[in-house]
C-alpha cells in the first residue's frame, strides 16, 4: 500500500500486511536513518501492536513520521 502522509518530512510510506503483520515499509523522504531504523522495529509486528505503540507519537506539538505509519496501518485496516 501507498500512504501519502501530511505534515511531515517524509512524503510517503509504502508497507505491506501480510497475515495481519507489518511487512517491507519504506519511508520515501524524511530522516532515513531513524525511518530506516522505525522501519526495521516494526517488521513482522502484528499491525495492531504498531498502531497501538506509534498513534498519537508527536514531533513539536505535531503529528510524526511515526503518527503517520500508525494512520496508514488505520487506512489500510478500515479497507
Amino acid at each position: 500500500m501507498n500512504y501519502k502522509t501530511q505534515g511531515v518530512c517524509a512524503k510517503e510510506i509504502n508497507f505491506e500486511i501480510v497475515e495481519g503483520t507489518v511487512r517491507n515499509v519504506r519511508f520515501v523522504g524524511g530522516c532515513l536513518g531513524n525511518l530506516k531504523a522505525l522501519s526495521i522495529l516494526v517488521e513482522g509486528m502484528p499491525v495492531q501492536t504498531v498502531i497501538d505503540k506509534l498513534k498519537g507519537n508527536l514531533c513539536q506539538n505535531r503529528t510524526s513520521c511515526a503518527d503517520q505509519l500508525a494512520n496508514a496501518l488505520q487506512a489500510a485496516q478500515s479497507k
